[in-house]
């Protein structure tokens, strides 16, 4: 059972491993019933658990902030005593269970939900003149302020669940099928009941809801001709189109696992492709319903190809549900038949931006392959999160590389893995980084960072590689076919990969999962012309503790053509290794580590000839990037080590080339232009006002010599997209062609002349797009045009009418470069509009402003309203807070006059905060100063010792 100690000032970590021992018990069923008031709800529950060798006298449970009415077992007398404090109830039986022997407590008590906590059962966006919506959030340790339970993700069992709430809840859910129709009982009150016998689940899953919605529904029906029921749970009022859209976008993803995933995904890929596409056919008929006929027809072709494969996961319940949470640390959160999803990501709304719509896509089929990965197999404790999540976001990325083609989504990801401002690379190297399997945390919500979501991922992605697409989906398979029902832990997943592969890849996993940061490979090269010999030479740097990392290494010997004249893959296992090929001719370039093989970084010597010729033809889209990333970053160097300077032509034209390259924007979209606010350069890396400085600079030389070109460019993406395809295949062209028409647009502004000032304003004026409106209000905010206070003041106004709209524009504003931000956010925060429990804004708002270190951390104004936000924040919601305190991840790395003012903001939030009601807060802000000994020297010179970190070396 899980063991809770105080988590003393002493320690960095409140939890480790040893505190995860097996439960004494198990656990078999638990039948449920809910009163639920406005103001608390009464839960009988009967727990059903049966020893294990040994007799058991006393049974420790799990209740936090419960009042215990009632403990009592109908075969064994009892007592108990509760520890609100430690939040455990102690239950002594007598005489003690036998072993193997199965029994019974009841315990009657109640809960309370909460504004803020946004775990066990909380309110959610009410809408007017209903009962309050309350709902629950689980992960990880939410169950237990339900009802006393084991809360381990090894208490694995079925459940019944009986609600009873106000009659005027349009809707009452909760994890199964429903028992029977929903009774009115009187007295304004009604009630439902619901089993979940199919899946047993961990408790972290289970899911509580009653509310006040509008329900739309469609049915998905396999190629086989089973049928289940999708169900979309939405504020009332919305849209039909929209949620219908949001249903065929999930309808699609069910379909896509079914199709596309399993041990056999990989043979018949053109029977697949066409059962996808009858699929399509079949439903335009069931919606049309004019043709019976071709119907059955239809549906006789799609059952004969569905005999000729071996299809993936298929759903076991009868309906499958999502539901609108407006309020949440988490996107999206799955739970065993029941989704939630953030309400402002849930279905397309118009004011939704493109990269919602990205998220939108991802989430859906994310949180429903949970279904299989995660609440089918789940894994054995809170350590073990990143196994539920890295196999389920490869899945996804292998999804949205089928709708967006495999170049865009591999890119976009490398996006996220190199961004400046809050990458997976970046933050991995900074001080409060915790290795995928980390020693300890502080919460379970210190999980969910990008090194669970995107480090982790890219782990299983290099396993992929070594081993094959082919094995590594029947390795899956065994992973899942084994642990059925069960958990597993990460040796149990090695452990199916080794054996369908013959690989050895326990050492491997060991240093990425236990290690922070990556490895940096150097490589060197020779060619011998008489020989026709080629050398590549590579060494990798060393993990922290000194061992070697192992990966695949992908690369390609290039001619000036872009034709690989000799490619290969092999797998790094030490420091040193060389690679000879013979008989090939002298590359003009190398492309190394291809589509971003492994997770690290690449030194080479290529010179600024070889990196253009690479940016402009590489086979390779994701090296053709760094290429042009490389070359982008030389010149902000320059600008910043010679302010007289100006961008190169050579720079500039090639610019224009790029995104006048029709077929590189349709394949990358406008994300192929990004250039960063950041260079690897370690002496310039963190001068965050020099370099946003410099890429308004380089742009701006840009835009002067192309201005023309560029305008050309802006013009030909603004013309409409193509109206033929499914609703998502045409918002997906028209993501890219508005990523490459907005990149445009952001490079003219930078002239900041009234004819841009006319252009910006003319699109945010008249575009219907959310992300084209954004994306200029942000260029006019950042512009001198006399007028830009008015739009902001418009838009305050309009965007505060709708919560999608209002979140967007709180993120845009944050992170915008301007020198009266403070006071722009100030002045947002004090309206009525902005509500600080509410975890969507503080996101927005806070995080970003935090990460916006130009303003946050190199201005005396932004440090001093930073300071303000952080203790504010931390006792109303520590994830966010935590998530806002990355941007401290290299103090000792600015400039030395930064150093002591910015330790200053987390010694004034130490010398605030209660460690024992802020651990996860208090104890990251401690690592942030600990990998900062430089700058603490300095304060504590200036201001004495910090006194929460005198505790750790007492």
């Amino acid at each position: 059972m899980r063991q809770q100690d105080t988590g003393s000032g002493d320690s960095l970590f409140k939890y480790r491993p040893d505190d995860f021992s097996p439960l004494p018990v198990t656990v078999v069923h638990m039948d449920l019933a809910f009163d639920i008031y406005d103001g608390h709800t009464r839960v009988v529950s009967d727990l059903t658990a049966e020893t294990l060798d040994a007799p058991l006298a006393v049974l420790d449970l799990n209740a936090r902030a419960l009042d215990i009415l009632r403990v009592t077992s109908d075969d064994y007398g009892v007592a108990y005593t509760y520890d609100r404090e430690q939040a455990t109830l102690s239950i002594v039986f007598t005489p003690p269970v036998p072993p193997r022997t199965r029994f019974t407590i009841t315990t009657e008590t109640i809960c309370r939900p909460t504004r803020h906590v946004l775990e066990g059962l909380y309110y959610d966006e009410t809408p007017p003149g209903a009962p309050p919506t309350q709902i629950t959030q689980c992960q990880q340790w939410g169950f237990q302020r339900l009802v006393p339970c084991l809360d381990d993700m090894t208490a694995k069992c079925t459940y019944t669940t009986k609600i009873v709430a106000d009659y005027n809840y349009t809707n009452m859910i909760t994890n199964g099928d429903p028992v029977g129709p929903r009774l009115y009982l009187g007295l304004n009150r009604s009630t439902v009941a619901y089993a979940n016998t199919t899946t047993p689940m961990p408790p972290y899953l289970f899911f509580l809801g009653v509310g006040t919605y509008d329900t739309f529904s469609r049915e998905v029906e396999y190629p086989a001709g089973r049928r289940f029921l999708l169900e979309l749970l939405v504020p009332p009022g919305s849209d039909p189109i929209p949620a219908g859209r949001a249903l065929e976008i999930l309808a699609d993803a069910v379909m896509w696992v079914h199709l596309f995933t399993g041990p056999g995904q990989y043979r018949h890929p053109e029977v697949r492709q066409e059962i996808w596409d009858l699929v399509r056919r079949r439903d335009a008929l069931k919606e049309a319903g004019s043709d019976p006929e071709a119907l059955e027809r239809c549906r006789a072709a799609l059952a004969e190809r569905a005999a000729a494969i071996t299809p993936g996961y298929a759903y076991t319940g009868s309906v499958y549900r999502e539901i609108g949470m407006q309020n949440s640390d988490f996107g999206g959160m799955e739970n065993v038949g029941n989704t939630t999803i953030v309400t402002n990501r849930i279905m397309p709304f118009p004011e939704m931006t493109d990269a919602a719509f990205d998220y939108m896509i991802r989430v859906k089929v994310h949180e429903y392959y949970h279904n299989l990965n995660g609440s089918e197999v789940t894994g054995r404790s809170p350590f073990e999160i990143w196994l539920n999540e890295a196999v389920t976001v490869h899945v996804e990325e292998q999804y949205h590389a089928f709708l967006f083609g495999e170049a865009y989504t591999r890119l976009a990801t490398v996006l996220t893995l190199l961004s400046p401002e809050d990458g997976t690379l970046v933050l991995d190297r900074g001080a409060g980084s915790m290795p995928i399997e980390p020693d300890g945390f502080n919460d379970p919500n210190d999980l969910i960072t990008g090194v669970t979501y995107v480090k982790a991922p890219e782990v299983v992605r290099m396993i992929e590689t070594l081993v094959g697409k082919e094995t590594f989906a029947v390795g899956l398979a065994l992973y899942h076919t084994r642990y059925r029902h069960a958990n597993a832990s990460r040796a149990d997943w090695i452990r199916c990969m080794e054996e369908v592969s013959g690989f050895d890849l326990a050492g491997m996993a060991e240093v990425w999962l236990k290690e922070t940061g990556y490895p940096t490979v150097t490589v060197s090269s020779s060619y011998d012309a008489v020989a026709r010999w080629f050398t590549l030479s590579l060494r990798q740097s060393r993990s922290q503790s000194g061992r070697a990392w192992e990966f695949p290494f992908r690369f390609a010997l290039v001619g000036r053509d872009g034709s690989d004249l000799a490619e290969g893959t092999i797998r790094v296992t030490g420091e040193e290794e060389q690679v000879v090929l013979m008989d090939v001719d002298a590359p003009a370039f190398l492309s190394l580590n291809r589509g971003y093989s492994f997770y690290g970084t690449v030194e080479d010597t290529a010179s600024n000839d070889e990196l253009a010729l690479q940016a402009a033809c590489d086979s390779d889209l994701v090296n053709r990037f760094i290429a042009f990333s490389r070359l982008a970053d030389a010149e902000k160097v320059r600008l910043i080590t010679d302010p007289a300077s100006e961008p190169s032509a050579a720079f500039a034209d090639l610019y224009i080339a790029l995104i006048g390259d029709a077929a590189l924007m349709d394949d990358a979209g406008g994300q192929f232009m990004t250039i960063f606010p950041s260079v690897g350069d370690e002496r310039f890396a963190y001068r965050y006002r020099a370099l946003a400085d410099a890429r308004r600079r380089l742009y701006r030389g840009i835009a002067g010599r192309h201005g023309e070109r560029l305008a050309e460019v802006y013009r030909r993406y603004a013309e409409p997209a193509r109206e033929e395809g499914s609703y998502s295949d045409r918002e997906i062209e028209a993501i890219k062609r508005r990523q490459v028409k907005n990149t445009g647009l952001a490079v003219l502004a930078a002239l900041d002349t009234p004819d841009v000032h006319r252009l910006v304003r003319g699109q945010f004026e008249e575009s219907v797009a959310a992300t084209d409106r954004l994306a200029a209000f942000r260029l006019y905010l950042e512009s001198t045009a006399p007028d830009r206070m008015a739009v902001f003041d418009a838009f305050f106004e309009e965007s505060r009418k709708n919560l999608v709209a209002w979140e967007t524009f709180l993120a845009t504003t944050a992170a915008s470069d301007v020198p009266d931000i403070v006071p722009l956010l100030r002045r947002i925060e004090t309206s009525d509009a902005f509500r600080i429990e509410q975890a969507n804004e503080q996101r927005a708002l806070y995080t970003r402003f935090a990460l916006n270190r130009r303003q946050s951390l190199e201005t005396a104004e932004g440090r001093a309203y930073l300071t303000e936000v952080l203790i504010r924040l931390a006792p109303i919601n520590e994830y966010s807070t935590v998530r806002a305190l990355d941007a401290f991840a290299f103090i000792d790395r600015m400039e030395e006059r930064y150093h002591v003012p910015v330790a200053r903001i987390l010694a004034a939030l130490l010398a605030t905060l209660d460690p024992e009601k802020t651990p996860s807060v208090y104890n990251t802000a401690r690592r942030f100063l600990l990998g900062a000994p430089d700058a603490v020297r300095a304060y504590e010179e200036e201001y004495g010792e910090i006194p929460a970190l005198t505790a750790l070396s007492a």
